[in-house]
Order: structure tokens, then sequence, then C-alpha cells
């Protein structure tokens, strides 16, 4: 199972698999997400810090690419854990008036 650290927060276990903005969300990190994990707001970002993240997919590509984002920032409702990451978000629920958003789809 791969081991997730996030900064300012704690490090846990997630599924082989899982969504990492479920994995972030179900363990108490107040990610945002305000378009439910579609890859179309970008407010699920997160800064890669230490591990290997997995190649993008083509829509997490072009939205990267199209935002001019660096090369370690990812979209957590597009990226699914399979190795150890350490993370630290761009955007949470605590720092905005807005709520996170609807809960992205496991899939």
């Amino acid at each position: 199972m791969p081991k997730i650290t996030v900064e300012g927060f704690d490090s846990f276990e997630v599924e082989e698999g899982k969504k990492l903005v479920l994995a972030l969300e179900d363990n108490g990190v107040p990610i945002m997400h305000r378009c439910g994990g579609n890859a179309r707001c970008t407010t699920c970002r997160v800064e890669i810090v230490a591990g290997d993240a997995g190649p993008l997919n083509e829509l997490e590509a072009h939205i990267i690419e199209a935002r001019n984002f660096e090369k370690n920032i990812r979209l957590s409702c597009q990226l699914h854990c399979h190795n150890d990451l350490t993370v630290k978000p761009v955007m949470l629920s605590t720092d905005s008036a807005a709520d996170a958003g609807p809960r992205p789809k496991d899939d």
C-alpha cells in the first residue's frame, strides 16, 4: 500500500490505485475540488515534493500545459496512488470562504 505524506498534516497508507484527492479527503486533508474531480477547476492541485506520481493522463497533461503549471504540480483528482509520495496541497477549503466542492467519483 502506498504511503502518502502531506506537508502540514500526517502520513497515511492508501489503497493501491485510489485517487489522491479521495485519499487526502478521507484522511482529514481539506483539499479543494470545486468541479467534483473532473479536471476543470484545478483547485485540487498538489505540489509533488518527493516520490514518483506516475505519468500524466491526457486530460491532466492538457490542463497542466494550458495553465503553464510547474512540472511538479499535479491534479489530485487525476492522480492515482501507486507509489509513496510526499505532497503539499496548493488550495485548502479551510483557507477559502467556498466549500470544497462535490465529492469526486472513485473511478
